[in-house]
């Protein structure tokens, strides 16, 4: 018997004869709703209810058609995410092709996932073609590959075609969030000097605001407010990402200049589909390094950096979450990276003040016995 609770009432799912029923009991009483399930249970081995004609599966392109249909509409206020299924869809369709979805095991999903772990990340040539590089892909990407293939199956379920998930016995690849990429001022100019004029302003509003990538690029016009000096970033996966960030110059200069010129809902526009933001600018990103002789750093790390700065200035924890979009402090550890400069300064902050307490003590006690 599979009970649970769902505003206030119990429900009952379960799968039988390949089918999965799932239904409100009607009831708050978890006996009674136990009663309601096994009675239901008997009348369908015994025939009494009826049964309505199972849904054809489909074959993985088809689904995976439907699937990124779906997303498009859900996931409308978060056009990365949906992008994310896109990209992550074209090495599923690749391996799985046109197999019915009812004949995909989770044997099947662990050779795809041992067979991406051992390919190489590619590359657009200048001629448009794709080469292959000498560095293996990132478990981060399979991870992504995996987690589409999941919201796949359950996609399926939900529309009852299916009844299990072949992904949800899988376990994703261990990866290395921890990177602690900051740049040096020396760095941030030689790069933002080799970038392009839209990565420009993207890395600088980053630099100067510490938004996601993906939130810049969302920006749109009504959000921004020039004369009180902030921006509102109304959408997010959970409440704190949704927030309101105080602008500095030189982020008030880069958003007035671009809407001094606009034409498109918004201030960072795809060149062919207006009406959408850009999906990236990963490739200006990879040649700006490349040009500017940096150490390899990722768009992201602009984040680490804004938020390794903003922590060696004094600013709380609490408050740069609050900054951040991060809804827990604990998150903000994996952002903020004192030097080893601040730490030793750190140090010597705390010297001094023990030094100062201390003799403090002693000279309040020489005072007592006097």
């Amino acid at each position: 018997m599979a009970l649970y609770k769902r505003s206030g009432v119990y429900w009952y799912e379960f799968v039988y004869g390949g089918r999965r029923y799932r239904k409100s009991t009607g009831v708050k009483n978890q006996r009674t709703a136990g009663d309601i399930e096994r009675a239901f249970r008997t009348a369908l081995a015994k025939g009494d209810v009826g049964i309505t004609e199972r849904k054809a599966v489909p074959g993985f392109r088809r689904a995976m058609a439907e699937f990124l249909r779906w997303s498009e509409e859900e996931h409308r206020a978060h056009y990365a995410t949906h992008r994310r299924y896109e990209v992550s869809s074209i090495a599923l369709l690749r391996h799985f092709g046109d197999t019915s979805l009812d004949n995909i095991t989770p044997d099947d999903v662990e050779r795809f996932k041992t067979s991406r772990s051992s390919e190489f990340k590619t590359t657009r040539a200048e001629n448009g073609k794709r080469a292959t590089t000498n560095k293996k892909l990132r478990p981060a990407t399979v991870n992504r590959e995996l987690a589409c293939l999941k919201a796949l199956f359950n996609f399926a379920i939900k529309s009852d075609v299916i009844a299990k998930n072949p992904v949800s016995r899988i376990k994703f690849l261990a990866e290395n969030n921890q990177q602690t990429r900051v740049l040096s001022y020396t760095e941030q100019q030689r790069y933002l000097g080799s970038a392009s004029p839209v990565l420009r302003d993207v890395a600088t509003l980053i630099l100067e605001s510490g938004m996601r990538p993906e939130e810049v690029y969302t920006i749109r016009p009504e959000n921004v407010d020039l004369p009180h000096g902030w921006l509102l970033i109304p959408h997010g996966k959970t409440a704190a990402a949704r927030r309101r960030i105080n602008l500095t110059a030189s982020a008030r200069d880069v958003l007035r200049r671009r809407m001094s010129v606009l034409e498109t809902p918004y201030l960072f526009a795809c060149e062919s589909d207006p009406a959408r933001p850009i999906p990236k600018v990963n490739n200006a990103h990879d040649r700006a390094v490349k040009a500017s002789g940096i150490a390899p750093t990722r768009l992201y790390d602009l984040r680490h950096t804004w938020a390794t700065r903003a922590a060696m200035s004094g600013i709380d924890l609490v408050t740069l979450a609050a900054m951040l979009g991060h809804s827990r402090i604990q998150m903000v550890l994996r952002y903020a990276h004192p030097t080893q400069e601040h730490q030793t300064k750190a140090m010597e902050k705390l010297e001094a003040f023990n030094a100062h307490q201390q003799i403090g003590e002693f000279e309040r006690k020489a005072a007592r016995t006097q």
